[in-house]
């Protein structure tokens, strides 16, 4: 229980640091403003960062996320636009584009024994390829069919209100239910998962669908808020999310992670972006220092972690 709520404090910590500095550092930072945009930005890559999370619990990896999000988000858009199809219909196509290439990860890893890296990198290629036949290649502009989605209640943004409400169903799920501690148990030692009589298999399987499905999610917000389906859409969004969740202190080796800690890792990353972006950062830079934090959360985790273990 200590070492949680010392982990906790440091992420807190941490990003209050970044908060600070960019404050005395940056002249419009600390504004409601600037909160508002970081809020507005990260529902998507929150919502993906908890699927990612649960896969790297299992000692999995998925890195089809950003083409199974430009996928679903092709399919929402060709549904609503070219078909002319209801919304809640489209907006179940679209679910059903991301579940159903979680499912295919999910069963050619499990049936043919094949690291999850390989199939998730063929179906980056085949989800993408999908998104840009769907959409002939072009943007699907979806004028105003989900304006709602991107309201508010009591001035919450909506989205970030989906994207609050799933990392605390994924916590809830990862502490308090027996699914949970399968993921973590087979991401720490599958094969002892199997002699104590209890299949691996669909609980794996279960939790690639579950990271189609939140992908499939985070493109009905992300195509509500750019009011438009890009057929390349999540271009880098899988090395975005792994970013935020080893910040977050989960293990690339399975066995260890935290869904609330992986949203912080979020918060870290986006407030970096939009911080070093007012100091008037060129990108080249921008990239640089983002991959330095990465790294230097890596090693003060290895150390972190050896230390807990000492005590």
């Amino acid at each position: 229980m200590r070492a949680v709520l010392v982990d906790y404090l440091g992420m807190l910590g941490a990003l209050g640091c970044l908060i600070l500095i960019f404050s005395l550092t940056a002249n419009n930072f600390f504004t409601l403003i600037t909160f508002q945009m970081i809020a507005s930005q990260i529902p998507d890559i929150t919502i993906v960062s908890v699927g990612m999370t649960l896969v790297l619990i299992i000692a999995g990896i998925d890195l089809s996320v950003g083409s199974v999000l430009a996928l679903a988000g092709a399919t929402l858009g060709a549904c609503l636009m070219t078909f002319q199809l209801p919304l809640l219909v489209s907006i179940a196509a679209c679910l059903a584009a991301g579940t159903v290439c979680g499912c295919l990860n999910g069963l050619i890893t499990i049936r043919w024994g094949l690291p999850s890296f390989i199939v998730t990198l063929g179906m980056m290629e085949a989800a993408r390829g999908g998104a840009q036949l769907v959409t002939d290649s072009r943007t699907i502009y979806c004028e105003d069919a989900l304006d709602w989605i991107t309201g508010s209640i009591l001035g919450i943004p909506i989205p970030f209100a989906i994207a609050i409400l799933i990392v605390g169903i994924g916590q809830f799920i990862l502490l308090r239910t027996s699914f949970g501690r399968y993921m973590i148990a087979i991401g720490t030692n599958e094969e002892a998962v199997r002699l104590s009589g209890i299949d691996p298999r669909p609980i794996k399987l279960q939790v690639f669908i579950l990271c189609g499905f939140l992908t499939a999610v985070a493109a009905v917000i992300q195509t509500a808020r750019l009011s438009s389906a890009n057929p390349n859409a999540g271009t880098g969004l899988e090395l975005q999310a792994i970013a935020a969740v080893v910040i977050g202190g989960t293990s690339l080796m399975g066995g260890r992670g935290s869904v609330v800690r992986s949203f912080f890792g979020v918060l870290i990353i986006a407030v970096l972006g939009v911080g070093l972006a007012q100091l008037g950062a060129q990108e080249p830079v921008k990239r640089l220092i983002t991959g330095a934090v990465i790294v230097v959360a890596v090693i003060f985790d290895y150390y972190r972690s050896r230390w807990w273990k000492n005590i």
